[in-house]
């Protein structure tokens, strides 16, 4: 499908949802295990990937530097690395697609190599800032040519003599930080990288798993320091990627504002740093059950089972933001079906993912009948559990989770809610209609 071909799809009033939803692999996870088993020397192994655009994009983009990715059977890969700085010039330009992860991340990973790359992506990923991260990358040793803000297209080039940085992240962002730690990898000496607010940390956990010098030390005020030794040589490892929780959020969402729902999520990722959508939702009085914690590969998973439940609205902590970022399009529309209003702050990062999700999410609640007050910094909602009017056809901006978002709202609405495109879903939960079709949700 040609960019710019839209595939409109509706969501109408359904009855219970019910079953097992196989949510498909964690996306941060899979971008960060190809990327780290490229820079092994030797055969990393990886089950349970996402195979979505945007990892699938991430996979090529190995592959331009040298490493053999392969697809052993159906979320099976095996990637062998070329090791840390012996990754070779690609001789295309690098398309990431909808992918800031993909995109940020590999920047970071071959900034400290010699060589140099073209960086673009579709329309959505050309328009979003990439400066936060090309700056500190120059700090190694890096330089670049880019558009207006550090935009794509792009040029990085990598440098032959990277020194290790000290640099604190000025915005709570996972992805500026583990660009930064993934530089690291090839400064000789200790690169230390703090910020003021704690995020995901998934890139700290698998550089351990990859064999790399990795401390992390608390600091005043509830943010950390993280330092990784550079020049180092990773060993393969043996990846299994548990189930994306920024994906289990549909269907989770569905089974609570739809009435007599009853569904089971299976494998979840439930790290302390990823569950803040569920801890919000807990505190709404979601009856979300999860009798299964177990540890695997160094993460902590579990088995949900979510019930239709009588939400009702409150404050969400701001600093749990970064613990949710990309559950708040779905989280705005369980408080437009919780009672009462529901206050979100803290939510800057928003205005710079695929849209500016911010203003997004208040646009689509108010075609919809909503009622939504849009703050510089987030959201107040006022819920009215069931009786959303719908009957609208909402933009999506080309951004996923907003499409997703108001197709699980189409399910509890009195009338259809439209979205006016589903072709960018692709990039994260390729099996999104089927998986919710698949619950008793009524899609045309």
């Amino acid at each position: 499908m040609s960019e710019g071909e839209l595939r409109p799809l509706a969501a109408h009033r359904s009855g219970p949802l019910r079953g097992e939803a196989l949510v498909p692999g964690d996306k941060s996870i899979s971008h960060r295990a190809l990327i780290l088993g490229a820079l092994c020397v030797g055969e990393t192994r990886i089950s349970g990937l996402l195979e979505s655009e945007d990892v699938l994009n991430t996979a090529w983009a190995m592959r331009q530097f040298g490493a053999e990715v392969t697809e052993v059977a159906p979320g099976e890969w095996h990637v062998s690395g070329t090791g840390v700085g012996g990754w070779g010039e690609p001789s295309a330009e690098l398309d990431f697609g909808n992918s800031g992860t993909g995109a940020r991340l590999v920047m970071g990973a071959m900034a400290t190599t010699p060589v140099s790359a073209v960086f673009t992506g579709d329309a959505s990923l050309r328009r979003r800032p990439m400066r936060r991260v090309l700056e500190p990358l120059t700090k190694f040793g890096a330089t670049y040519e880019a558009g207006e803000g550090g935009r794509m297209p792009l040029t990085l080039r990598g440098t032959d003599r990277p020194i290790c940085i000290d640099h604190e992240v000025a915005v709570a962002s996972a992805q500026v930080k583990s660009a930064l730690l993934l530089a690291a990898l090839g400064a000789p000496g200790q690169t230390r990288i703090s910020q003021r607010a704690l995020t995901r940390d998934h890139t700290e956990r698998m550089l351990r798993a990859f064999g790399a010098e990795v401390s992390v030390e608390l600091i005043d005020g509830g943010g950390e320091c993280i330092g990784v030794t550079g020049e180092v040589e990773l060993r393969p490892a043996r990846i299994a990627v548990p189930r994306d929780p920024s994906s289990a959020a549909f269907p989770l969402v569905g089974a609570l504002i739809v009435p007599g729902s009853d569904v089971s999520i299976p494998g979840v990722l439930l790290n302390a740093r990823r569950i803040g959508l569920i801890e919000t939702l807990l505190e709404m009085g979601a009856d979300i059950s999860i009798p299964n914690r177990r540890q695997s590969g160094g993460e902590e998973i579990g088995d949900l089972r979510v019930r239709h439940s009588d939400l009702c609205g409150g404050e969400v902590p701001p600093e749990r933001a970064p613990s949710m970022i990309d559950e708040y399009p779905i989280l705005a529309i369980a408080a437009a079906n919780a009672s009462g209003r529901t206050v979100m702050h803290g939510l800057e990062e928003l205005r710079v993912k695929e849209s500016d999700r911010l203003s997004a999410i208040v646009a689509g609640l108010r075609a919809c009948g909503g009622q939504v007050e849009e703050l510089q910094d987030g959201l107040v909602i006022h819920g009215c559990p069931g009786e959303m009017p719908g009957g609208a056809t909402v933009a999506t901006h080309m951004d996923h989770r907003i499409a997703m978002a108001f197709l699980i709202a189409g399910l509890a609405s009195r009338t259809p809610i439209a979205v006016d495109d589903t072709s960018m879903i692709a990039t994260s939960f390729p099996a999104f209609g089927t998986l919710m079709r698949s619950l008793g949700a009524e899609f045309s």
